[in-house]
């Protein structure tokens, strides 16, 4: 997919064209075994529908499904998912020193027009032979995917290039909410927010409700594309949900948006601003 020796592209050229981080393409990951990738691929379908489920009640689950699997063993997966069971648990992580967490700013505050909130979040892709995560940045009020990246790492560098690329495309929101993770919280991701004058707004820990949608965006991305593919390379995978998510911005209505699609919603911001002008 990438070639090292292009006349005219560099790698970071032909990372961007595909929608990967450079980090990726440098990195070879340890892989993990082909029982291991179906836990994981087990994890993720279940955790879709009790995401309330930690490494002892998912091995709980997978027991009674007949898999021979211990707490340890799901802790140490869920955590290479960046899967966390959704409830307020003391000490879960130890962030980052000089990682500054952000107060939230979404609380009482009434979001009904594009560019006032966006949001980011990341998900666990699984493929045949391997896994990807996929970074997405949305409008909070017309739910358009603005930008998008998969990596096979969990680096905050995929992004910091989805939030650049979408800031470039379509200017900046007022203010940007995240959860508390490393990616978002690093200094790249916070400097390039910063860097475009927004407001940054995180989740309480452990409080998925307060990203609720993009939540709803991974449920509908995988039950209609990712679970029913099982993707053979990372071309692939990219190729079928860069058609989904077209097909989700264009042509997927929304009962939220009065039977409007994101593409349509998001399209009242340059109403609104002939109005204003």
């Amino acid at each position: 997919m990438i070639d090292p020796d292009h006349p005219k592209l560099s790698i970071e050229q032909q990372c961007a064209l595909v929608s990967i981080s450079r980090s990726s393409f440098y990195r070879t990951p340890a892989g993990e075994t082909a029982e291991n990738l179906e836990l994981m691929r087990l994890i993720d379908a279940q955790f879709m529908e009790t995401p309330f489920y930690g490494a002892r009640q998912m091995a709980r689950h997978l027991r009674r499904e007949g898999w021979c699997v211990g707490r340890k063993r799901m802790r140490r997966l869920m955590r290479k998912m960046g899967l966390a069971a959704l409830y307020q648990a003391p000490k879960t992580s130890t962030p980052h020193p000089e990682h500054r967490i952000y107060p939230y700013l979404l609380r009482h505050v009434a979001i009904d027009r594009p560019d006032h909130v966006w949001c980011a979040d990341i998900t666990y892709i699984p493929m045949r032979r391997g896994f990807l995560y996929l970074v997405a940045i949305m409008d909070w009020a017309s739910r358009k995917v603005l930008a998008w990246r998969l990596s096979n790492t969990m680096d905050s560098d995929f992004c910091v290039s989805a939030l650049e690329e979408a800031l470039a495309r379509h200017g900046k929101p007022a203010i940007f909410n995240t959860d508390q993770g490393s990616q978002f919280t690093s200094l790249a991701f916070i400097d390039a927010l910063r860097r475009a004058d927004v407001k940054i707004s995180m989740d309480g820990r452990g409080r998925w409700m307060d990203n609720v949608f993009i939540e709803r965006l991974w449920r509908s991305l995988k039950y209609e594309c990712v679970f029913l593919a099982a993707f053979e390379t990372g071309g692939a995978a990219r190729a079928d949900i860069g058609s989904w998510i077209e097909y989700y911005n264009i042509r997927r209505p929304h009962s939220a948006l009065t039977g409007r699609t994101p593409d349509e919603a998001y399209a009242d911001r340059d109403t609104e601003q002939k109005l204003a002008a």
